[in-house]
């Protein structure tokens, strides 16, 4: 009779014949094939892992799950890393740890203010109106895409209490004064690196510089795992209430299947329960349940083992959509990289030019007809989202360069998946456009 390792071994050598069969040789053909701003870039290892999970059938937290976050942090050189069901779900994890009362007095409270940008993803966002906090929106730079610092600095009021910012597009914001910032004013700095995974101010990661940081792992991320999102952070503290508010605001820290790390489980006092009460079930924040799953993670890790060279892609795919634009530049405004960084860029963003004879629309319509995906710059300024519309905001001054990229900006991908034929297919696209405007 077949034993089940037999068996197993038998699930993996299928899994790979079936990955080879499936997903090799994927033929792009100009003009039929479309040329995705993003998308997953795996081999049988991915598919393999998910399997052996699979097999494994532990399905919440386990090894794949250690694996993966124990990854994470060696390649980030942090201390805490919690994996969680989506990128949102990690911003509004790290947001709400910085609500718990267990901070004391550097607690956010309701009425607070939170410096931010509009020009950019709501989940950066979202989080601080959900808990009652005012967005300070500050106009952001181009062709950087990022907050103005100077414009910042002259923001912060009493009520100022957190910074709260992405690294737009994989560009880091200037984390060297945004730092000195946060630290002359005794603010919490959460650094929004979702589309930034990989990037490096000054020879060190981001992710790395604030209090606490986030990352996404949707596909259109620098690595996948389908849904996904995880916290990093150095302060054992935070790690400890990030977990409570993930876990159903949970204050016990033990791993899955695992009883009495503290040792105390059942020789304590909590609230006004019986003394004694068993620490398992003891809720200490108002949490969530927004854990990741084994599968996930599973396959998680083996991305994780590809993030050098997909950043490496990410770059030399950016620098191949400038020299296509650069031949265009009277038309289009061209990104800039932050003084002292190193990009893994998410995207190849663009501003088109007041002075030129054509329109946002009008390129990225033409574009998209070609089957070339375009995005804009998300949500643009989100004041003037329907959500936000009849929310409590503040802007400091105009949002004059946030309303540019609300109408003239727009993006092209720069995932690993794309190939020098589909490079050498988009510029012809774009000079059969130029030379329909000239």
């Amino acid at each position: 009779m077949t034993n089940h390792k037999q068996l197993r071994q038998e699930i993996i050598a299928k899994t790979i014949e079936y990955y080879h069969s499936r997903f090799d040789q994927q033929e792009f053909i100009p003009g039929k094939s479309r040329v995705n701003y993003a998308g997953r870039v795996f081999d049988e290892k991915e598919i393999c892992n998910a399997v052996e999970a699979s097999l494994d059938f532990w399905l919440t937290e386990g090894r794949y799950s250690e694996e993966f976050s124990d990854k994470i942090a060696e390649y980030l050189n942090i201390d805490h890393v919690l994996l969680t069901n989506s990128g949102s779900s990690a911003n509004l994890l790290a947001f709400a740890a910085l609500t718990s009362e267990k901070l004391g007095k550097r607690r956010l409270k309701p009425g607070d203010e939170v410096i931010s940008v509009a020009a950019g993803f709501p989940a950066t966002v979202t989080p601080i109106v959900q808990y009652g906090l005012v967005p300070v929106f500050v106009d952001v730079l181009i062709p950087g895409y990022n907050i103005d610092i100077e414009k910042m600095k002259q923001s912060i009021t009493a009520k100022t209490k957190c910074i709260f910012l992405a690294h737009t597009l994989g560009n880091p914001f200037n984390i060297e004064e945004l730092m000195k910032i946060a630290e002359e004013h005794d603010l919490w700095v959460i650094e929004d690196n979702c589309d930034a995974f990989g990037s490096e101010y000054k020879k060190q990661k981001t992710g790395t510089f604030g209090h606490i940081s986030t990352i996404s792992f949707y596909p259109a991320h620098h690595i996948t795992t389908g849904e996904g999102g995880a916290i990093c952070t150095n302060d054992p503290l935070l790690a400890q209430l990030v977990r409570a508010f993930r876990d159903w605001g949970r204050d016990c820290y033990c791993a899955g299947g695992e009883n009495n790390t503290c040792g105390k489980r059942f020789s304590q006092q909590f609230g006004n329960l019986p003394y004694g009460f068993d620490h398992k079930y003891i809720y200490s924040e108002i949490g969530y349940n927004l854990k990741m799953t084994e599968m996930q993670a599973a396959i998680g890790s083996a991305q994780m083992d590809k993030l050098p060279s997909f950043c490496n892609a990410r770059k030399q795919n950016h620098e191949k959509w400038y020299q296509i634009f650069s031949n265009y530049s009277e038309y289009f405004i061209l990104p800039k990289a932050t003084e002292d960084s190193d990009p893994s860029w998410f995207a190849f963003v663009v501003t088109v030019k007041e002075s030129a004879p054509f329109t946002r629309d009008e390129i990225t319509n033409f574009l998209n007809a070609k089957l070339i995906e375009t995005r804009n710059l998300f949500g643009g300024n989100l004041t003037k989202q329907p959500a936000f519309m009849n929310k409590k905001w503040e802007n400091y001054e105009s949002l004059d360069n946030t309303d540019t990229i609300t109408a003239n900006t727009f993006f092209l991908g720069t995932y690993p998946g794309l190939t020098d034929q589909i490079f050498d297919y988009s510029a012809s696209i774009l000079s059969e456009f130029m030379n329909n405007i000239r």
